[in-house]
């Protein structure tokens, strides 16, 4: 994970003739076409960087899925509302914690006010002690905890505790303090707690389901879970049964997943190895298959939002998590990963770059090369029409990569300007800000969508993963009393469930087999052979090509 990270926060957006986004380090520069102006890098240094609190001002915070009372991800609660905590200021939703610039000012006016560890401005809940957290998760008779609450204490959390850690002290505290384990305890209020307490299981379970592949999650889930469904009331023991088996179904539909994911890896081929004995001249490419590329934005899109649905929040904390310094230096994942499709994913924008790169440098003829970056110029500017930026930066990354970009006579017969309008859109220039108009544009649309296919947003990845980067690192998980800094978590939570609400759109497009399969198996060149297919195509231009073009021939083709 460290080295996926050091790759990942090493790399540069596209500035022309590199290779795609998440290269090894010595390969890591991704370039925008033909430009004379050194454009703004991805990961500028942090000297260049503006402040947190700027970029605060600058993104303005949208409704998400977690800003209401009861989140689209949500089952239907099993209490109708919860009653507040005479004692405890409840937290706010989102929309009342956050104001179109950022930090609600508010939170500043006023004397802080502490309640049982947990420290307040104007009712909003800015820090506390892990100890005093917990219990605020934890429901009971009179209290059940805002859900904004629910998902950023579990969300950020594991940061400083394994969440079967947390697991058994939220079982601890349920039946201890609320007289679970007695018989003999007050029915009445047996009957108030048990469905808040299955309520927050629940929001767990649904939220958070990778959690539960550590059989000590489920072991402490099951006991909890069969403690409240042993009382007489029925309804329990119902709404039990179903929260387990629809975890039981998302863990299942996972394997199932990550086996397809692992079929496809250990079956990929170099291009270069099937051309070895394969004629060129019977090879299928992309146009053969799709020749609109409207269709193949369609695919595109599917494939992106199978694999963003598989991405659960508590993988962007993961990737980033140090050492809390109150845990005797002990990592709270120093165990192995319970889950990889955050790692998937970029693996999947790599493999979409060299696709295009391979396809472009396949074939013999000039003209049909040049066809060739048409035609994907075109799937380009249909994925930003839908809202795919992730598709779309892939796309003018492989393009961008050296090999397709010093083919000058190929690009001499291209229309450019459709390209160049695309290449501004993703101006890595002033923090991306043409980038981030334009997905708030979409995210705009996305709220007041009037069909699915308004509904799509699917954010440049990359550029999601450095602004929690930098929120992280621009932020302590503590402050100088050994509190939590809440107020941190809150704008973390904030921008994790913005993606939460992109990732559970369903794509509406019909599904084509035969081009998803394409897509996802058809072997693409090497670097190495993507630039001997280049030099093979296009002659090299100096010494060092024809150096490199002979040593490749050399290596590859096994001719001098």
């Amino acid at each position: 994970m460290a080295k996926f990270l050091a790759e990942l926060l090493g790399c540069t957006l596209p500035s022309k003739g590199a290779s795609p986004m998440f290269e090894s380090k010595s390969h890591s520069r991704v370039g925008l076409k033909s430009s004379t102006k050194q454009k703004s890098t991805i990961f500028s240094a942090l000297a260049s960087e503006k402040s947190l609190s700027d970029c605060k001002k600058e993104q303005q915070w949208k409704p998400s899925v977690y800003s209401s009372i009861t989140p689209v991800c949500f089952p239907s609660p099993l209490i109708e509302k919860p009653i507040g905590k005479e004692s405890m200021p409840q937290t706010p939703p989102f929309s009342a914690m956050f104001d179109s610039s950022g930090y609600n000012r508010n939170l500043y006016q006023s004397a802080e006010d502490s309640c049982g560890g947990l420290y307040y401005h104007d009712n909003n809940l800015l820090s506390g002690s892990l100890e005093a957290l917990i219990q605020h998760l934890v429901p009971n008779v009179d209290y059940y905890p805002d859900r904004t609450y629910i998902f950023t204490f579990l969300l950020s959390s594991r940061l400083f505790m394994h969440p079967y850690e947390l697991m058994a002290k939220v079982c601890h505290l349920c039946v201890e303090h609320q007289q679970l384990s007695d018989p003999d305890s007050d029915k009445n209020q047996m009957r108030k707690i048990a469905p808040k307490i299955l309520q927050l299981l629940t929001e767990w379970t649904e939220t958070f389901p990778y959690d539960f592949r550590d059989e000590r999650m489920m072991r402490n889930l099951k006991d909890l879970a069969h403690r409240i469904a042993s009382g007489e009331e029925q309804t329990y023991r119902k709404n039990a049964q179903q929260m387990m088996q629809c975890l039981i179904r998302k863990l299942a539909t996972l394997s199932q997943y990550e086996e397809v994911l692992a079929k496809i890896s250990s079956t990929s081929t170099d291009r270069l190895t099937v051309l070895k004995t394969k004629p060129q001249s019977i090879q299928r490419d992309i146009i053969t298959i799709c020749n609109d590329p409207y269709t193949l934005a369609q695919q595109l899109t599917h494939i992106e939002l199978e694999r963003l649905n598989y991405i659960g929040p508590e993988e962007f904390v993961q990737a980033f998590v140090q050492k809390d310094p109150l845990d005797n230096d002990k990592s709270c994942y120093s165990e192995r990963k319970k889950t990889r499709n955050l790692e998937a994913y970029v693996e999947w924008f790599n493999r979409l770059s060299y696709l295009v790169a391979t396809e472009i440098c396949m074939p013999v003829k000039k003209k049909h090369r040049a066809r060739m970056i048409e035609y994907f110029i075109d799937v380009a500017r249909e994925c930003f029409n839908i809202g795919n930026f992730n598709s779309l930066m892939a796309i003018i990354s492989g393009m961008n990569m050296s090999p397709v970009s010093r083919l000058k006579k190929t690009w001499a017969k291209v229309k450019t300007a459709k390209f160049d309008i695309l290449e501004h859109q993703m101006d890595p220039s002033s923090n991306f800000y043409n980038y981030r108009t334009a997905l708030r544009g979409a995210a705009q649309r996305s709220l007041t969508a009037h069909s699915s296919r308004e509904k799509i947003v699917i954010p440049f990845f990359s550029l999601l993963i450095k602004d929690i980067y930098f929120l992280n690192e621009g932020c302590a998980n503590r402050l100088p009393n050994g509190h939590v800094n809440f107020e941190k978590f809150w704008e973390l939570a904030k921008q994790v469930s913005e993606f939460m609400t992109w990732k559970q759109v369903e794509c509406p497009f019909e599904r084509d087999r035969k081009i998803l399969q394409y897509l996802l198996t058809v072997p693409v060149f090497s670097e190495d052979a993507l630039y001997l297919a280049s030099y093979e195509s296009e002659g090299p231009e100096n010494h060092i090509e024809k150096d490199r073009w002979k040593s490749l021939r050399s290596s590859l083709l096994g001719r001098v």
